[in-house]
């Protein structure tokens, strides 16, 4: 109610001021609306079923190769801009020397070549993280890899991290202009070869120089749980190896780590520790999770699946809770970015307050449409009134410091 009526009074003063761009704005907000509401209806209606239908692999493709062509041409930029971009001063923020225009971001492993920035920042997203990259070519598991849980509401994703490469893609991003911030995930090769651990530190640092003065920060992915040797660098002792490596590489941007979603608390902790000693300014709480017992987690559509991690609404709480946990126990040193479960505003809001100054989605934009970033922003946007915020940065972390306070009280 309150965004109506700022929205109100904005018009009316806009109006006595310059009748002509009052009225130009008002016709401006009442398109936007409709169209929104249209594409909602087509997407969830007609396409999500019709995509839903076919290979989900070879949907991505098709999607990503129509998605790298809408965004190249200006007119279909600014056309998608008027359909479903949503800007609001209580969504900006500026984290680590980058402006945010929203906190609503795109997660790694949607845009693995870094094909699709210039249409994602088009819809409306307020940054973008592509890859992971790798230091050598991959082209992934075998097929099938890829698997739509609709009952579930989630995605079996057993990729294998399928990219070009960090040379072919840095290549493509050197001289792009960036619409937004954008960060680079690296991984190791998806390789035998990488397995061992000096091999596989040479690999992230091969994609890390590759990189350093491209984008605008950087994501550690040490948590796929898709590739040779398992999760190799979430060992605390392997890390610490792997992040003094980095350490070396010189760069400006600021580095991020991103967590196994099933970590335990004592791992946490270690990760957290080690973490202090190193060029480290943020964690992205989480990856995907193996767990194949979770609530909500419909057990016919995973029969026969062992390999694989499981993203959508049956991360939420897994996320939420390792978000709170982060918070606590590194709240006012790290930036924390919530990814995991985010399907509506209310679920973005409640990672915000629980800890994230950022939040991330992949497979609510797959279910819901293109659209459903702007939708996810003007809800934020009317939470963040509704409580009282001037901003999102006065959000973040509310609830667990509430929790504290009850509890010293």
């Amino acid at each position: 109610m309150q965004d109506k009526n700022a929205l109100s009074r904005a018009f009316l003063y806009g109006l006595a001021m310059d009748p002509a761009s009052g009225l130009i704005f008002l016709v401006a907000y009442a398109l936007s609306m409709f169209a929104t509401a249209l594409w909602s209806m087509a997407y969830r209606g007609f396409a999500k079923p019709y995509f839903f239908r076919r290979d989900p692999e070879a949907v991505h493709d098709r999607m990503t190769n129509i998605g790298s062509f809408l965004g190249s041409h200006i007119v279909t930029r600014k056309a998608a801009e008027a359909c479903f971009h949503y800007r609001h001063p209580a969504l900006e923020q500026n984290i680590l020397g980058i402006r945010f225009a929203n906190p609503i971001g795109l997660a790694a492993g949607f845009d693995k070549d870094a094909r699709l920035t210039d249409i994602m920042a088009a819809i409306g997203f307020g940054f973008e993280e592509i890859g992971s990259v790798t230091g050598e070519p991959c082209e992934g598991n075998p097929k099938p890899r890829l698997w739509r849980l609709p009952k579930s509401r989630g995605i079996l994703v057993h990729y294998g991290l399928k990219n070009e490469g960090c040379e072919v893609i840095a290549h493509r991003l050197r001289n792009r202009r960036l619409r937004f911030p954008v960060g680079t995930s690296i991984a190791k090769t998806n390789s035998p070869a990488t397995v061992d651990i000096p091999s596989g530190i040479r690999d992230y640092a091969k994609a890390f120089r590759a990189f350093s003065a491209i984008g605008d920060y950087f994501t550690v992915n040490i948590s796929c749980p898709n590739a040779y040797g398992g999760e190799l660098f979430s060992d605390p002792a392997r890390l610490d190896a792997l992040l003094a490596e980095l350490d070396a590489i010189p760069t400006q941007k600021p580095v991020f780590l991103k967590l196994p979603a099933d970590i335990g608390e004592n791992g946490l902790r270690e990760i957290v520790s080690v973490s202090r000693r190193h060029r480290l300014h943020g964690f992205i709480a989480s990856n995907l999770t193996k767990r194949r017992d979770l609530p909500g987690l419909y057990r016919d559509e995973i029969a026969g699946h062992d390999k694989g991690g499981i993203s959508g609404v049956v991360l939420r709480d897994i996320s939420n809770n390792l978000v709170s946990r982060l918070y606590v126990l590194a709240g006012g040193e790290f930036v924390i970015v919530g990814c995991g479960g985010v399907f509506s505003a209310e679920d973005a809001y409640e990672k915000i307050r629980r800890g994230a100054s950022l939040v991330q989605l992949v497979t609510g934009l797959i279910y819901n449409g293109p659209q459903h970033i702007g939708e996810i922003n003007r809800g934020l946007a009317r939470l963040l009134q509704r409580d009282g915020f001037a901003s999102v940065r006065e959000a973040v972390g509310i609830d667990v410091r509430n929790a504290s306070i009850a509890r010293s009280a």
